[in-house]
């Protein structure tokens, strides 16, 4: 049997509780790695979303899709549970860490659309930045000097849209384009190091919350195109997924230190499909439309 890509490596995927964490934590496993799959929500005990999914779900799912998966809960926005994390990495994996995938967001309820930024609740802005970006920081913060010291490592922010464009409410723009600069100037410092930073955006994510938004399963979604044109060039989390694992797996990765890249060239680049068979491509598909690809 061949030898799976990522076989013996170690990845951090925080925020794998849902969406494209969910997705990146199971491809990561099929790919052979064992990843810690992070976040608040465990069975019994809801984060403040309210949804059902659980990191302990991720985990299994990694398992079964072959690879290792470990649920640790963890709050991203507490310094010292993520120094715990880190702590535990180091000490199960003989201080090896591989791929750190910052996936944390939390701000769907926080978000106004249609309403300017000042008279917005100022509380619920300033919230959905201390979830989307100072959590961020906060597990980079810990997480890279494990790389250091091994001389390598692939660090992915994951956000949305590839661009510094405005992206239809003030809050929700600096809480998305904060993780394409961060990975662009983490990756300056890293250089040194041979460890790598870069942003990844998947397109329309048919995310469970979405499935749940449009009122459908991802055995039907189609259903929701009526409702909704633009959903017919959705995909789902483990399109991201892929784009994430293909880049794990590059030995030339360094060579995308500091971009920022879509899911959809990353599948015309490493030909990979979604798992329903179709080849979404956000890009042409906004562009064809006259829409802002951001």
């Amino acid at each position: 049997m061949d030898k799976k890509p990522l076989e013996g490596k170690v990845a951090v995927v925080a925020g794998a509780t849902r969406g494209a964490g969910r997705g990146i934590a199971v491809m990561l496993g099929a790919a052979g790695a064992t990843v810690y799959c992070t976040g608040r929500s465990v069975r019994g005990a809801a984060s403040d979303i309210g949804r059902t999914e659980t990191i302990d779900e991720t985990a299994e799912l990694v398992t079964s899709r072959g690879g290792n998966g470990i649920a640790v809960r963890t709050d991203h926005t507490s310094s010292e549970q993520v120094k715990a994390l880190f702590e535990r990495v180091e000490k199960e994996q003989d201080g090896r860490l591989d791929i750190l995938v910052n996936d944390i967001w939390g701000g769907e309820s926080l978000t106004h659309w249609n309403t300017p930024f000042w008279e917005q609740p100022l509380a619920d802005g300033l919230l959905m930045q201390e979830r989307a970006v100072r959590t961020h920081l906060i597990t980079s913060y810990y997480g890279v000097p494990m790389m250091i010291k091994r001389k390598e490592g692939l660090i992915i922010e994951i956000t949305d849209g590839s661009t510094y464009n405005y992206r239809g409410n003030v809050y929700y723009s600096l809480a998305k384009i904060s993780p394409i600069h961060l990975a662009a100037a983490m990756a300056e410092e890293l250089k040194p190091h041979n460890v790598t930073a870069l942003a990844v955006t998947p397109g329309f994510l048919r995310s469970e919350q979405m499935l749940d938004y449009f009122g459908v399963q991802e055995a039907n979604w189609r259903d929701a195109i009526e409702k909704e044109p633009l959903y017919a060039e959705s995909e789902t989390p483990y399109f991201v997924g892929q784009a994430v694992a293909a880049l794990a797996g590059d030995p030339n990765v360094r060579d995308k230190a500091g971009q920022a890249l879509t899911s959809w060239d990353l599948s015309d680049e490493y030909r990979f499909i979604d798992i329903d068979g179709r080849k979404p491509h956000w890009g042409n598909f906004a562009r064809e439309r006259g829409l802002p690809v951001n």
